[in-house]
């Protein structure tokens, strides 16, 4: 009999976003290439805390159950459903589904689609609304669901699936690896992880962060130089960098110095949401070096699938806290306050 609905801990007003309410609803459909995959943990991001404090903007459906960073048991599978099976052990990211007719879903840049399904706070394209992964189930279009190699513990591949992704995408598509050098602009959940995979494709990887404080955690993970942005810090860094990837949400970066730093025609990617926007790049800033000012969502299937074999060859392991699902506001407040080191995943704890 197809699961009809599954139990969340959701937010119903974005000015109370730390009363979780474990909340009942109705599943969107089970259509013939979608997966139902029952939660056994869900990694929690940044994009959550932006999401349920209304940061991003409005919710878009009734209440918000967030998390899109699942792994879990596939338990469902729709009549043309060809590559997973009831029983498989998989992961669901920050997207799960796409329109399939757009010139990003006819190619492999799905993650780019038109009018792409997200995580949570989302409606597919008949109006269901879709939840997340703070509950007992999930669903998503068989493109957007990952098998995960049996190496990987749940509670490490959990917080790949979007943290990880998000960076891994922009190192890979921009020839991160043996020779290269690469930036890393904070060392947050996903500046965490953009030195993992950096020093796991063999590039140099550089931390540059306001102080000095994670210095011995940022070398611990493989970067090869911390470099604390105060004043002049760029003076000896020019046109040192292949890539620079920003994963920090602020909008007070030194982001001509930062640029300078570019070798010619070379990228700063950003993977960080700030709130607010930018507003201090002026086009003679890049002008020096033919600097490019860039950005990046997700990744493809195949790089997730890459990226999650690159974790079992090179043994990536990534810094988390692991909590009860219950305990989302304690991991949702940790964020906000910046004291995550790096992520959290929150364990299946929803008797339903």
């Amino acid at each position: 009999m197809t699961i009809t609905h599954a139990t969340g801990y959701a937010i119903k007003d974005p000015k109370d976003y730390l009363n979780f309410e474990l909340t009942k609803y109705e599943l969107e459909p089970l259509e013939d290439d979608r997966i139902t995959v029952a939660v056994e943990c869900c990694g929690v991001c940044g994009s959550d805390h932006h999401t349920i404090s209304g940061g991003w903007g409005p919710f878009l459906t009734k209440f918000v159950v967030t998390g899109h960073e699942v792994i879990g048991k596939v338990v469902e599978v729709g009549s043309k459903v060809s590559e997973f099976k009831v029983g498989q052990r998989v992961g669901v990211g920050a997207q799960v589904g796409c329109c399939g007719k757009c010139k990003s879903c006819k190619g492999t840049n799905e993650q780019y689609c038109q009018q792409p399904v997200h995580g949570y706070n989302t409606l597919w394209y008949d109006n269901h609304e879709h939840q997340g992964g703070y509950s007992t189930h999930v669903r998503a279009q068989e493109r957007f669901v990952f098998p995960i190699p049996d190496e990987l513990a749940s509670t490490d591949a959990a917080s790949m699936l979007c943290g990880g992704l998000t960076v891994f995408s922009p190192l890979v598509r921009n020839g991160a690896g043996p020779g290269k050098k690469v930036g890393v602009v904070g060392l947050g959940g996903l500046g965490h992880y953009a030195v993992l995979f950096g020093s796991a494709l063999g590039a140099e990887v550089t931390v540059f962060s306001r102080s000095d404080a994670k210095k011995e955690d940022a070398l611990k993970m493989g970067a090869k130089r911390f470099i604390a942005t105060t004043e002049g810090f760029h003076k000896d860094l020019q046109f040192e960098f292949d890539l620079i990837i920003v994963t920090a949400s602020s909008s007070k970066l030194p982001l001509d110095e930062l640029l300078s730093t570019l070798d010619v025609e070379k990228k700063l990617v950003f993977v960080g949401m700030p709130e607010d926007g930018l507003s201090n790049i002026t086009s003679q800033t890049l002008s020096g070096n033919a600097a490019a000012l860039a950005s990046s969502h997700l990744g493809n299937k195949q790089e997730v699938k890459q990226m999650l074999q690159l974790a079992v060859d090179k043994q990536v392991k990534p810094w988390v806290n692991i909590l009860q699902m219950k305990d989302a506001a304690k991991a949702i407040k940790a964020v906000e306050e910046n004291t995550v080191r790096y992520r959290s995943v929150l364990l299946q704890d929803i008797n339903a």
